[in-house]
């Protein structure tokens, strides 16, 4: 729980101190990477628990297995799966076809192209994450308590 803890620190950090001043999509980019690894750690977290508790009788070596089981332990917690989708995009970042719009302005954008869509992400878009991330962090502490 420390380092999920320390990684949500460093993505806050970046979220309402960096981003505040330089306003560039490498900052919004780098965000979604801490994001990620957050969200990694919570997951491995979470499944470790469960095979203590017997819920699963072992963890998949895989990115996408471990998705797959995290989806069969929260089926019922729909916020929960919201973070788990917006974890796949974040995923792919990096290989996503991106384009910067507005930069060092006000309303930068970071326009993502994933599955088709066209997701636009901006300093609201952010916040918006950031609170479904806070709920998600909840839940987890809340399972590896359990």
């Amino acid at each position: 729980m420390e380092e999920i803890i320390q990684e949500k620190i460093s993505a806050d950090h970046l979220l309402y101190v960096s981003l505040k001043y330089t306003k560039t999509c490498d900052v919004m980019v780098n965000l979604l990477i801490r994001w990620t690894t957050m969200i990694e750690r919570c997951i491995d977290s979470i499944l470790t628990h469960a095979k203590k508790k017997k819920k699963i009788s072992s963890i998949s070596s895989n990115p996408v297995g471990k998705i797959e089981q995290i989806r069969k332990l929260f089926k019922r917690d729909k916020e929960f799966l919201k973070v788990i989708d917006m974890y796949e995009m974040f995923r792919k970042i990096k290989e996503l076809k991106k384009e910067r719009i507005g930069e060092f302005r006000k309303n930068v954008t970071l326009k993502v192209f994933y599955k088709g869509k066209e997701i636009n992400i901006n300093l609201e878009q952010l916040k918006i994450y950031a609170e479904m991330l806070e709920k998600f962090i909840s839940t987890t502490k809340q399972f590896l308590l359990s």
